[in-house]
Order: structure tokens, then sequence, then C-alpha cells
């Protein structure tokens, strides 16, 4: 008689989906993932095309998103995330500064922000944090966004927070010096589109001009440190 094989009473691993335009950075956060007995990655992707297919085929407990791909952004691509399976929970890693996303990355639906300069430690930490129903940010971002909501923001700060995700990005690129062309080439969109932004931009900040434009993102930058 075969001997009868012991029950297997160990819980479902949480099944993670990666989205990472950067292979090798992609295989260590897969080899990270994987060290945990309780995850497992089910797939990767490096843009939104590929992610979107993965998320309909795969169906993760969790997305592990870069804010920065080629073409479609991690912003935007959060939010179709989000319209298409609204259970499905998006962490946030990126190499930009959490001051400058993580309270839009909130606000559009995701559970959490965490910068890929963290330890290995804090990232599964996040990662954890998320899967548990909880959102994860730094105790700073969660102040400064506590702050937002009961009205504590003015200034420039404030202006600023009333662009869309697009124009936003438009003009911390302007703040770094970056020319029309070469904001085109970074966010892959026309000139004209870029115009277009920098137009709207304009108006949101009661600017009248270019110049003034430039000196009002250009500040603003230096005043995020």
């Amino acid at each position: 008689m075969p001997k009868k094989q012991p029950p297997n009473d160990a819980p479902a691993k949480k099944r993670v989906l990666i989205v990472d335009d950067h292979p090798i950075f992609r295989a260590g956060l897969t080899g990270l993932v994987n060290l945990e007995a309780e995850l497992t990655v089910c797939g990767e992707a490096n843009d939104a095309t590929q992610a979107m297919h993965a998320l309909e085929k795969l169906h993760p407990d969790l997305v592990l998103l870069d804010m920065s791909l080629p073409g479609k952004g991690g912003l935007e691509l959060l939010k179709d995330i989000r319209a298409l399976s609204p259970q499905t929970p998006v962490l946030i890693i990126s190499m930009h500064d959490e001051t400058l996303y993580a309270e839009r990355v909130i606000k559009a639906g995701g559970r959490g922000y965490i910068m890929k300069q963290e330890g290995p430690e804090k990232i599964v930490q996040a990662i954890r944090k998320v899967l548990s129903g909880s959102i994860s940010v730094s105790e700073r971002i969660a102040a400064q966004i506590l702050d937002a909501m009961s009205g504590g923001k003015g200034g420039a700060s404030s202006s600023v927070s009333t662009l869309t995700d697009r124009e936003f990005e438009v003009y911390r690129l302007l703040g770094q010096g970056k020319e029309p062309h070469e904001i085109a080439r970074t966010l892959h969109l026309s000139i004209k589109t870029v115009d277009t932004h920098r137009a709207h931009i304009r108006q949101k900040l009661g600017l009248r001009n270019a110049t003034e434009l430039i000196h009002h993102a250009t500040r603003w930058t230096a005043e995020q440190g």
C-alpha cells in the first residue's frame, strides 16, 4: 500500500507582479521576493502594455510598480490598473524622492510608495504591509498627506498640486532645466503636446509667459531640496 502524503496545510503564497523596465533591477527584486516563504513572483513586465496583459492573465495579489517606464508612466499605469482590477493593491517603487510623488500616488489609488534606495528589509516590509491591507508610506509623507487633507498647505505647493499628473511631470522637468524637446523625448510626447501642457500649467499657476513658468518651476524644484 502506498504511503499517504501528509496534508499540505501551508497557506498559498501571495503572488507579486513586478513592473520595471530595468532587467537587472527586476531580477534583483524577483530574487528578494522569492526568498520570502510566503511570497512568490508570478510574472514580470517592462512596460504598461506588458503589465496590463500580465494583470489580466495572472491575477496577482500585488503589483510592484516602477514610476518611470517607457511610454505610459507609472502614475498613468496605476490608474489603468485600478480601473481594470480595483481590488489589486499597487505598491510603487521608485528612484524619485517620495516628496515629489507619494501623495499623488496615494490619491490615484496606490497603496504605498517606497524608494529604490531603501534596504531589502524595508522593501519586503512595505510589501507585507500593503498585502495586509494597510498603506505603506514614510512618517514624513503620512504627515504631509494629513496636512494637505486638513488644508494646512498653502502657497506655491498648493498651486502645483492643482496640476494633472502629466502637467506635473512637464513642470518638474522644466524645473530641472530641460528644454521642451528633451521633455518630449523623456515623456514620449510630441513637442505640440508638451507646448499644450505648458500653456495649461501657466494658466493654472497664473503665470504670464514662458519665462515666468521657468522661474516658478526652477524655484519650486530648489525648494524641494
